[in-house]
């Protein structure tokens, strides 16, 4: 019946149209406990250019490579997962950061949060029961990365 097509293509559109509104509104996503899809985060893209806090505690994430451009993220939460590198793209991606949470990931080398340092505005980086914290050279060079907690 094309009427009843016709209706569900409005409603469809009105639907959408909201939905639309919503995303550019949203300030805070917490997607805790989540399931990932192959490391992405289904649904989230950079429309949500209003997005100043995202949590992805435990999700299953290995990388954060799939993240879309988040300009006014200033609080990233990506604790429990199995992050172990590709963190220079945070830089570009997320600008802004100025909280970021990795305890609990897979991060061994100070060459993996090396790229951090182009986050001018990151006051906090939590590495908390990461491996790279118990490396000499880590414990000697700590305050070059800004405000750590480490083990």
């Amino acid at each position: 019946c094309i009427a009843s097509s016709e209706r569900r293509s409005r409603m469809d559109m009105k639907k959408r149209i909201h939905l639309e509104c919503i995303v550019l509104q949203v300030k805070e996503l917490v997607l805790d406990n989540c399931r990932s899809n192959e490391g992405k985060i289904e649904g989230l893209t950079d429309e949500f250019e209003e997005l100043e806090f995202l949590s992805t505690i435990n999700v299953g994430l290995t990388t954060v490579a799939h993240l879309p451009k988040l300009k006014k993220l200033k609080k990233l939460e990506l604790s429990d997962n199995r992050i172990s590198g590709g963190l220079e793209v945070l830089a570009d991606k997320c600008p802004n950061l100025t909280h970021l949470n990795l305890s609990g990931n897979k991060i061994k080398d100070l060459s993996t949060i090396e790229p951090l340092k182009e986050l001018g505005s990151l006051k906090s980086l939590d590495l908390f029961n990461c491996e790279v914290t118990n490396l000499n050279e880590y414990r000697d060079n700590g305050g070059k990365y800004r405000c750590i907690s480490a083990n």
